[in-house]
């Protein structure tokens, strides 16, 4: 355990000593000699799509996308929009009438109660609908109300607006349809928990260019729809922050000519699907989020903010930073620095896991023990899982090297993991006396190279570079690494691991027998970006 220790500060320092001088996004001047009073984006590094946030009292809480990921919807606060902390999810376990695709969570205070709306699918027909959930307090987690709104063969991206003491929500319909997408709106009961009355139209997609990820707003005399067009997803996504407004909440809704309000740079693509809050009356911020096109989907859809004002001559509004994703910009509060961190090291010394850790909850139920300073992991797995129980953290860069330690010796794989999906998956690890790199590509499971081992503990590396570009090391002692290769290739090349609506994971793995678990030291990833 002295030698971790050790270990763990050399590596630190290591990783840390070439990111003392930084440089802030478009400009020539060292971040370290900057006045604090400017934020850059992301404010919410690494996957955190569909990001929705709210105000109550001095904190700003913040939920995003979870999708295949378990625990569902992470859970963050702030006090100041810029440096958040995740405190929790809304669901440990998945809701009773459930089955996948965890999407779009959406915040909202009344009465004194937290609720969530919420999209997933639904066990009995694998149809997309709209929950809800409630809670006296966001940290001791929430209730589960089943669906609220079901609505032909898709009803997703619930946003809900107390217009004077009404409820409304509205939500996108006839995505899956041969028909144009419609943002449609009901009435919901004073409690928030049932629908009341017939759907009506705000705003119908004849143009077929996509439409989804409201949020509606009324501001002094308009109702203003803001919506994302274009496709959200994936390499080839389009999104783009649109805005039409009307004098009555049903309409009809007219479309800002200077449309689209928010699109990509140079740094970033496909900016969409946010929520709007206010720091102080009349002041609007924007977290959505957006590609980043150095990283782009290897990092996934990154939490993203920026203030919204308004023209005192036509009304309409604009994002004050121009009409792209900004960097270093005027921060929402006075007297706050934004953080950073470039390092994380679990040592396995409490008594659970941290909040960071996530798994595949479709395909495996991990078991994990924390005793004596080691993870002990296992997990049972279905019998479409070719890769094993991933346990996996979000990236928040492209480029980062991860550790780890492999205390025991059995017959089960132990070791370090590039997760995409069960039948995409790459890692490095340990098997009796062997070390084996692998990988399961299209649901086939391969060894493309191993090497004999002498001892019973292995220390093992994994280096990333632009996301997919994965390179494999084991060592006896934790010094003197040995590459492990399959060909004559550099790297491998992981650029078929990204799901269509996701990042892939690094972490920590298992596979094989349940009662034969991986035992780990530690685990550390550290981000190499220049």
């Amino acid at each position: 355990m002295q030698f971790r220790n050790l270990c763990s500060i050399v590596v630190c320092l290591l990783l840390t000593s070439g990111l003392q001088r930084t440089y802030a996004a478009g400009n020539n001047i060292p971040a370290d000699t900057l006045e604090r009073t400017v934020y850059t984006n992301p404010v919410i590094p690494g996957d955190f799509a569909d990001p929705s946030v709210i105000k109550v009292g001095d904190t700003f809480y913040a939920i995003g996308t979870s999708s295949e990921w378990a625990p569902h919807f992470p859970l963050f606060t702030s006090t100041d929009l810029v440096n958040w902390k995740q405190v929790g999810y809304i669901f440990n376990k998945q809701p009773a009438w459930t089955t996948s695709s965890f999407w779009a969570p959406e915040l909202f205070y009344h009465n004194n109660t937290f609720y969530v709306y919420y999209v997933a699918r639904r066990k009995s027909d694998n149809k997309s609908f709209i929950g809800v959930a409630t809670s006296k307090d966001p940290l001791k987690g929430f209730t589960d109300h089943g669906v609220i709104i079901e609505h032909g063969n898709e009803a997703i991206d619930a946003f809900v607006l107390n217009d004077n003491g009404t409820l409304y929500m509205t939500f996108k319909a006839y995505g899956l349809d041969k028909r144009p997408i419609e943002i449609l709106a009901c009435k919901l009961s004073a409690d928030g928990l049932k629908k009341e009355g017939d759907y009506f139209s705000l705003l119908r997609d004849d143009a077929r260019q996509g439409m989804e990820g409201q949020a509606l707003m009324k501001w002094n005399n308009y109702y203003y729809l803001f919506y994302s067009a274009g496709g959200c997803c994936g390499l080839k996504c389009s999104y783009n922050v649109r805005v039409a407004r009307a004098t009555t909440i049903q309409g009809p809704y007219v479309n800002y000519e200077g449309n689209p309000l928010l699109s990509e740079n140079d740094n970033w693509k496909c900016p969409g699907h946010g929520t709007f809050v206010q720091t102080v009356p009349g002041q609007f911020y924007y977290l959505y989020h957006a590609y980043s096109k150095k990283d782009d989907v290897f990092t996934g859809r990154q939490g993203m903010l920026d203030e919204l004002v308004w023209n005192e001559y036509t009304g309409w509004p604009l994002f004050k930073n121009a009409k792209a994703p900004s960097a270093n910009v005027p921060e929402p509060v006075d007297n706050v620095r934004q953080a950073s961190s470039r390092y994380m090291q679990d040592e396995f010394s409490t008594a659970k896991l941290p909040l960071y850790w996530q798994w595949d909850f479709r395909h495996t139920t991990p078991v994990t023990t924390l005793k004596g300073g080691y993870l002990y992991l296992s997990g049972n797995t279905d019998t479409s899982n070719h890769a094993g129980t991933a346990l996996t953290l979000r990236p928040v860069s492209g480029n980062y090297e991860l550790n780890t330690k492999v205390v025991n010796s059995n017959a089960s794989l132990k070791g370090l993991v590039l997760y995409g999906d069960a039948n995409q998956a790459v890692g490095i690890g340990v098997v009796g006396n062997k070390v084996q790199l692998w990988e399961v590509k299209n649901n086939q499971r391969k060894i493309l190279a191993e090497a004999t081992l002498k001892q019973s503990t292995t220390h093992l590396r994994m280096l990333v570079s632009e996301g997919y570009q994965c390179r494999f090391f084991w060592s006896r002692e934790g010094t003197g690494f040995y590459e492990l290769k399959a060909g004559d290739q550099p790297y491998y090349d992981g650029r078929h691991l990204p799901p269509w609506d996701r990042s892939p994971r690094p972490g920590l793995l298992h596979y094989g027998n349940n009662k034969a678990p991986a035992a780990f030291d530690y685990f550390n990833i550290g981000y190499t970006d220049k």
